[in-house]
């Protein structure tokens, strides 16, 4: 059955798009109906974010170093208060898609940046955030471009550009990915005092920006994907922008992520004409794909598997947490991650469920979809229930006071109810009786303040173990 009212199509619209949403922020969204919950959600730029903590604060209090793990503790306290859930959502889609890993990088400085250039130009124009990220130190690093020289060209990147950023695999040819190479020779990684990095010796800092060593770079003729020339790195970017296979390509990808998977060709090709007609900008795709039809129908409606961002952050904004802590962000003080235990609680989970922000497996970002579910990340989905209430025998937790939740009806029933709305979790009727045993077990037919938070990890357990939670 299609999603009928505005208020359905709106919440299926902030499970994708956004972060989820608390029922006060679907009521905030939904004011104007849908079509005015879809032009808030896009026009953020128009909304204060509603964060201002500066990655310095996660460096380490000693030396002032800066490690990725401390940028991706960063960004789960960014997610879980922007008031701008898009331009994160996006952010996160463009990191697996550009996928760049601490691992091999090392720098939290790096990461920072490409972060940084990543949300700038999330729902931007893709030509341009394709060279931003192209152009990226983290980038250049991650696949060896600062090797890729003149009668020596390193491949990695060509090829990654096309198989992974552009046209996908099977587009293009071993001769072309030769050809690109040669294009982007030169293309390395300096520092802004002007003094050059010695590439062997890896990266240190952040005081790094991508620069072109004339002398290296190959000014030969070319031939790539049926143009030919002294193609530079930038001529074959635009060139691969203006191929209607990437708008194809991102469409798909797009779609895939936010709606449903193996969308139909036609609903792809439709799409991605008009990602072309409007130069590939990103917003103009994502309008598109909002106000579709597809996007509302019963193939679409809680058919898509929740990444781990997904299952912990939305959760989290959904309590609220977001807007109590906003009143905490600015401030003065140690280290805020010593401060504030949500951060440390959901960016630990997310990596024990399979997602360490900044750290992709490899070079084509995370599996996703059924590959989210494991045994083991199945564990730590229903184990997270213990850490929002403070019930986790070990590691950082919230320890949300649950008792403020169930002042209109706390008995079992109004508390599984409750749950359930909060959550956005859709509970078959016939197992609501299962939810309510629970609350009946722990807090022995009575919600007071010194058991509702067992009374609620007990509830909440099973929301989150049940097959329907993990889907969006």
């Amino acid at each position: 059955m299609a999603l009928s009212t505005d208020r359905d199509k709106g919440a299926h619209l902030l499970r994708r798009f956004g972060l989820g949403a608390s029922e006060a922020e679907l009521d905030y969204y939904l004011k104007d109906g849908l079509s005015g919950a879809i032009d808030r959600l896009l026009d953020y730029e128009h909304t204060d974010e509603g964060f201002s903590v500066e990655i310095e604060r996660f460096a380490n209090n000693k030396n002032g170093t800066l490690k990725p793990q401390q940028v991706g503790a960063w960004w789960t306290l960014r997610m879980m208060a922007t008031q701008r859930p898009l331009q994160e959502k996006m952010s996160l889609f463009w990191h697996d898609h550009f996928a760049t890993s601490g691992e091999k990088v090392q720098s939290g400085p790096l990461m920072f940046g490409q972060n940084e250039a990543i949300r700038a130009n999330a729902t931007g124009n893709f030509r341009t955030l394709l060279a931003e990220v192209s152009k990226d130190p983290a980038m250049l690093f991650w696949l060896d471009n600062q090797y890729n020289v003149k009668g020596k060209p390193n491949e990695n990147f060509a090829r990654e550009v096309m198989e992974l950023f552009t046209l996908g695999i099977g587009n293009y040819t071993e001769k072309d990915i030769q050809e690109g190479a040669r294009a982007f020779t030169g293309w390395s990684i300096g520092r802004r005092n002007g003094k050059e990095v010695d590439p062997t010796k890896g990266l240190k800092g952040g005081n790094s920006q991508f620069i072109v060593r004339q002398n290296l770079h190959d000014d030969g003729e070319k031939t790539f994907l049926g143009i030919s020339g002294t193609l530079t790195g930038d001529d074959v970017l635009n060139h691969l922008c203006d191929m209607p296979r990437t708008a194809e390509y991102l469409t798909w990808k797009i779609w895939t992520w936010f709606a449903y998977e193996n969308p139909e060709p036609a609903l792809v090709s439709r799409l991605a004409s008009k990602f072309r007609e409007g130069n590939l900008e990103i917003k103009a795709l994502l309008r598109a794909i909002m106000t579709s039809p597809e996007f509302y129908s019963p193939k679409a409606d809680r058919t898509v598997y929740k990444c781990p961002v997904d299952f912990t952050i939305s959760t989290l904004r959904q309590l609220g947490v977001a807007q109590a802590m906003a009143n905490t962000l600015d401030a003065d003080g140690e280290n805020i991650r010593g401060r504030i235990q949500p951060i440390q609680a959901a960016y630990a989970s997310m990596k024990s469920m399979g997602m360490q922000l900044l750290y992709p497996p490899d070079v084509s970002g995370w599996e996703g979809g059924a590959n989210w579910i494991t045994s083991a990340t199945m564990m730590e989905r229903i184990g997270w229930s213990a850490r929002l209430f403070g019930l986790a025998k070990t590691g950082a937790q919230l320890k949300f006071p649950a008792y403020g939740l169930f002042t209109g009806d706390s008995t079992p029933l109004g508390v599984a109810k409750k749950l359930v709305s909060i959550f956005d979790a859709p509970i078959p009727s016939y197992k609501l009786p299962k939810l309510v045993e629970a609350a009946q077990l722990a807090s022995s037919g009575r919600v007071t303040q010194q058991n509702a938070n067992s009374t609620a990890a007990a509830v909440t357990k099973l929301i989150f173990a049940a097959p329907e939670f993990q889907l969006m």
